[in-house]
């Protein structure tokens, strides 16, 4: 759940803000520690919402895959609450969510297809730095996808990395939405299960 944040969350106010909260409230239930945050500065909010709310709009790749990729980048970069919102969303989107609550340890997971495998893959090897992707991933997942559905992918994982390091920089975690509609614990790797 949340902790402090690094920068502490600004009051929402004035009209703008009232929308906002509004907005928010009728879409996730509460209002996201993360819009306090980015609220001290109203110029990167809006422009980071505007962008959110295009890359939303885009319909060419599998809503499925674009959200399993999203949450491998915050899974992998360790963002609790971009992680915990993707679960939240795929339940709201009725995604598989026994494959969404796996995305943490999808290597040790037998849950996914050779095609989310891919997938899930190829949004690993964009995060790391330096990107690790191969002519053979694109190569595979251009024949089964098709280049609108790749370039679209590849800008959803892009998107992911966009948003998921200013949360891990600025210490905003998760806010719990998956506990809060009643979803089951999001699966942590074995690893980090057998160490604590």
């Amino acid at each position: 759940m949340t902790g402090t944040t690094r920068i502490p969350a600004a009051q929402i106010t004035g009209f703008k803000g009232a929308l906002i909260k509004r907005f928010a409230k009728k879409s996730v239930g509460q209002v996201p520690t993360s819009l306090g945050v980015y609220w001290h500065n109203q110029k990167v909010l809006m422009a980071m919402a505007g962008v959110g709310g295009k890359v939303g709009k885009w319909d060419a790749c599998d809503e499925q895959l674009k959200s399993f990729a999203h949450m491998a980048v915050a899974a992998q970069v360790g963002c609790s609450w971009c992680l915990d919102f993707g679960y939240f969303e795929a339940s709201n989107k009725n995604l598989d969510l026994n494959k969404a609550r796996e995305i943490p340890r999808w290597r040790e997971s037998g849950a996914f297809s050779p095609l989310e495998r891919e997938v899930l893959a190829y949004a690993e090897a964009m995060t790391v730095t330096q990107p690790t992707v191969t002519d053979e991933m694109v190569a595979s997942l251009r024949a089964q996808l098709g280049d609108s559905a790749l370039v679209e992918l590849t800008a959803i994982i892009a998107f992911a990395n966009f948003t998921t390091r200013p949360n891990v920089a600025l210490g905003i975690e998760s806010d719990g939405f998956a506990v809060a509609c009643g979803l089951k614990p999001l699966a942590m790797p074995t690893a980090v299960v057998s160490s604590t």
